[in-house]
C-alpha cells in the first residue's frame, strides 16, 4: 500500500512537470527567435544610418569644395584687375 502511494505521488508529480517543460522548452525558442528578430532589425537600421551619413557627409563636402572653388575663382579675378596695367 504504502508503495502505490509513493508511485502514485510520483506518477502525479512527472504528469505535473511535462507540460511545464514543455512550456519552457517553448518559451526558450520564442525568446531565441525574438534575440534574432532584434539583431536583424538592428543590423538593417545600421544600415540605413550608415547609408544616410554618408551620403549627408559627401553632400556636404561637395558643397563646401564648390564654395571654396567659387571663392578662389573670385579672389583670381580681383586680383588679375589689379594686376593688369592699362597702356597711358
Amino acid at each position: 500500500m504504502k508503495s502505490a502511494i509513493i508511485t502514485a505521488a510520483l506518477m502525479l508529480g512527472a504528469s505535473l512537470a511535462l507540460p511545464a517543460y514543455a512550456q519552457v522548452k517553448e518559451d526558450v525558442k520564442d525568446a531565441g527567435k525574438d534575440t534574432k528578430d532584434a539583431a536583424v532589425t538592428g543590423a538593417k537600421k545600421t544600415g540605413a544610418g550608415t547609408k544616410k551619413a554618408y551620403k549627408s557627409s559627401t553632400h556636404a563636402v561637395k558643397k563646401g569644395t564648390n564654395k571654396a572653388a567659387a571663392g578662389t575663382a573670385k579672389g583670381a579675378n580681383k586680383v588679375v584687375d589689379k594686376t593688369t596695367t592699362s597702356p597711358k
